[in-house]
């Protein structure tokens, strides 16, 4: 066989192995873009390098898998959202210290899930695997409840708040999307919307 052959070969098998590589790169992000949604893109816009941010995610995946999370007793889950009703309805009376319980509330039901106790970052990046969708609430609602307790959140940032905990409450509890353990249990309610804006009123008056 000539060296020209030999060059030949070397450059399909060279051009076949760039080719595979290059495959597997692309299901590999497309699976990475499927778990993540949203979050894939700011974790792109953050580290500017799409290389990076697929790696950051890939080990986000690996440490998930050595986690056990587990669903919630179906009791336990009425009384979770019991809690929230309550931590609700306390909002028009004491805005910033129900933004507080609702934190703390999230972060009870994920350590009872089984994701562990960490710092806020670590922790939103361990849920991010499984509740893709709305961990960037979570995200806005901690800084909001942070700014709260620093007293710089006003009442609307405060309910904004309270609608991005709902969010990610009624995700991690997985309310609206699991059936009953069985058939004769009672279904979980979704817990109630954030509350209304209050109504303004007018001083103006009459003539």
């Amino acid at each position: 066989m000539s060296t020209l052959a030999y060059i030949v070969i070397a450059i399909i098998v060279v051009v076949a192995v760039i080719a595979v590589a290059m495959a597997a790169s692309r299901r590999r992000s497309g699976r990475l873009q499927d778990t993540f949604g949203p979050e894939y893109d700011r974790t792109v816009q953050q580290t500017g390098d799409r290389r990076q941010a697929e790696r950051e995610l890939a080990g986000r995946v690996d440490r998930r898998k050595q986690l056990t999370i587990v669903p919630l007793p179906e009791q336990t889950r009425q009384q979770y959202v019991a809690q929230w009703q309550r931590v609700q309805a306390s909002f028009v009376d004491a805005p910033a210290e129900s933004v507080r319980q609702a934190d703390a509330l999230v972060s009870q039901v994920m350590t009872d899930r089984g994701y562990p106790i960490a710092e806020f970052e670590q922790r939103a990046e361990d849920v991010s695997v499984d509740h893709a969708a709305v961990v960037e609430n979570y995200r806005s609602a901690h800084a909001i409840a942070v700014a709260s307790g620093q007293g710089t959140a006003d009442t609307e940032a405060l309910r904004t708040a309270m609608t991005q905990y709902r969010a990610l409450f009624a995700d991690l509890l997985g309310v609206g999307t699991q059936p009953p353990v069985n058939a004769g249990a009672t279904p979980v309610a979704a817990p109630p919307a954030a509350p209304p804006a209050e109504p303004v009123i007018s001083n103006r008056s009459s003539s």
